[in-house]
């Protein structure tokens, strides 16, 4: 670890005394690593505070290690398998050339003592560093890794030749004839099918298509976190998302307003849908599709990973005749994959099931599903109302957006219906605040809400990779956490199978809080989040990180894990 610190005490003396940054943005940025985390050179550069290049070459003047451009080197495909394309894309690191036991690499951070490290482990050789942006690592990554990569260049060529048109400005012409022509040609077709077949073999949740000034870049989703694939010539950029337009049932002309749609796909003999988000940007029309899988939600609660308290308190509230029961979280944490678990289990013929969503994620046979239409006036609040014309036995409302949907669903859990919806609060408890915050009467909410539950997705350490450690006792006092003897603990470590971030696959976390008779009470006078909070953990109430906690000692996730998906408390 002295090492580290050296290094990094070595780049901000060596930018302090170039004057290539200032003392003000370096404290900026390194309160940034703080909060954030990452590396202090990608910091600097996302930050526009240094350039790529100008890094580039002060590092490797000061350090006397040589620049590389390669753009104009040839690697040698046997030399590119020494690094598994998952380091090299985590560590921005490429492999040029082994001479016996000497492995020279590329790398965007040479200072990188983990990087180095690994690399040093993986290649079973000494490594010598040359240094280079990390643009050109990037697209260095991209044009060498693997028979993805020669076959998505192979297509990127053929595409580049065949699609006529180039930049944005001529996207925005009225010719789009041509535009339909080139979408169709079998180059764009292809590129579109092996985006889409990357993302689904590597789980990922969501697809970005994100345009700039010189180039697409192409994202996935992976367990929550974002991991780049693809770097895209701007070229096909117009050919590419006019063919996902297509495939949505969108208008290709309208370029200036955010669209909506979705398509579907068939592999392996499974219905994948996705729906499609189109966002005007100043390079071009960013594209966002999300996987949606059925199969997830015939699994049911019980397989979603929670823990048995949790759990049974959901299904406890479940079993009710009557009442609200809600659902807090940040967007992404699982909230809809939870309530259409809840759906399915009460799809039975003898309910009319109807839900309210913005937009309808996945469709469900024998469940009445209303998109939500502001447009036109057809509101969360608006739709309710029609609703409960119709007798329904339970109804799902996507999310309480405002204090009339809100009135309307609680009045609508006290006249015998079975009301589920979510909210975007942090904690459980702060679910009742905010819906006097919406100027719901307290004692509504008292009478009708039986269960709040806060959700989070935690990733899984890999089961093939995961190590076990002893972890610093000082960290588990400041946490509060007692081992029983001979408990093991296990970090992630990283593996193919994994793709080298050391997860693999998510599970939930829930925090429920269950209003009795007590709650109900400290609702109507009043009491604040953390008087509700405080009483009902002396009732047995664990928290999303005590949760998370006891996950990561039953061996089912890492601490860096919990720390990182739940709040300190």
């Amino acid at each position: 670890m002295a090492k580290l610190g050296t290094l990094k005490k070595k780049l901000n003396e060596i930018l302090l005394e170039n004057k290539l940054i200032s003392e003000k943005d370096l404290k900026k940025a390194l309160e940034i690593q703080k909060e954030k985390g990452g590396q202090l050179s990608k910091i600097l550069v996302e930050q526009n505070m240094i350039s790529q290049k100008e890094l580039m070459v002060c590092l490797g003047e000061q350090l006397g290690i040589p620049p590389i451009n390669l753009t104009k080197y040839k690697i040698d495909p046997e030399v590119i398998k020494l690094i598994p394309e998952r380091v090299a894309r985590h560590y921005l690191v490429i492999p040029v050339s082994k001479i016996k036991n000497l492995v020279s690499v590329a790398m965007a951070d040479p200072l990188n003592i983990f990087a180095l490290d690994d690399i040093k482990a993986l290649t079973k050789a000494e490594v010598q560093t040359m240094v280079t942006t990390s643009d050109d690592i990037i697209q260095a990554i991209d044009k060498y890794y693997g028979v993805k990569a020669q076959e998505m260049s192979e297509i990127i060529e053929k595409a580049q030749k065949e699609t006529e048109l180039e930049t944005v400005e001529e996207e925005e012409t009225d010719d789009t004839g041509l535009l339909v022509k080139a979408s169709k040609e079998a180059p764009v077709v292809k590129l579109v099918d092996v985006i889409i077949n990357e993302a689904l073999k590597n789980r990922a949740s969501d697809i970005h298509l994100e345009p700039y000034i010189n180039r697409v870049r192409i994202r996935y989703r992976i367990d929550g976190v974002m991991h780049e694939f693809f770097t895209l010539p701007k070229k096909v950029q117009n050919a590419l998302i006019a063919r996902l337009k297509i495939m949505s049932n969108l208008d290709i002309t309208q370029r200036r307003i955010p669209q909506d749609g979705r398509f579907k796909v068939k592999t392996n003999e499974k219905e994948i849908d996705f729906r499609v988000s189109v966002l005007p940007t100043a390079f071009g029309g960013k594209i966002v599709l999300r996987a949606l899988d059925k199969a997830n939600l015939s699994i049911g609660l019980d397989k979603l990973g929670f823990l048995p308290g949790p759990l049974t308190a959901f299904k406890e509230a479940i079993a009710k005749p009557y009442g609200m029961i809600l659902l807090t979280g940040p967007t992404g944490c699982g909230k809809s994959t939870t309530l259409y678990s809840i759906l399915n289990q009460l799809n039975t013929t003898d309910k009319n099931i109807v839900t309210i969503e913005d937009p309808v994620e996945y469709q469900i046979e024998r469940i009445t599903q209303i998109p939500v239409k502001a447009e036109i006036g057809l509101t969360f609040a608006n739709g309710l109302r029609s609703v409960l014309r119709q007798s329904p036995d339970v109804i799902m409302v996507g999310e309480i957006r405002d204090g009339e949907t809100a009135d309307i669903a609680i009045k609508a859990a006290l006249t015998g219906e079975v009301v589920l919806s979510t909210l975007h609060t942090n904690d459980a408890a702060s679910a009742i605040t905010r819906l006097i915050d919406m100027g719901v009467e307290p004692f509504l909410i008292a009478s009708s809400v039986i269960l709040v539950a806060a959700q989070r997705l935690c990733r899984r350490v890999c089961e093939y990779c995961k190590e076990p450690y002893e972890e610093s006792q000082e960290i588990l006092d400041n946490l509060g956490l007692k081992l029983p003897k001979g408990t093991k603990v296990y970090r992630s470590k990283g593996c193919a199978r994994c793709n080298h971030t050391g997860y693999h696959g998510r599970m939930g976390t829930l925090e429920t809080l269950t209003i009795d008779d007590t709650i109900r009470e400290l609702i109507i006078k009043g009491a604040s989040s953390n008087e509700i909070k405080d009483y009902a953990r002396k009732q047995g109430m664990k928290t999303l990180r005590e949760n998370g906690l006891e996950k990561f000692v039953r061996g089912e996730t890492t601490l860096e894990e919990v720390l990182r998906m739940t709040a300190e408390e």
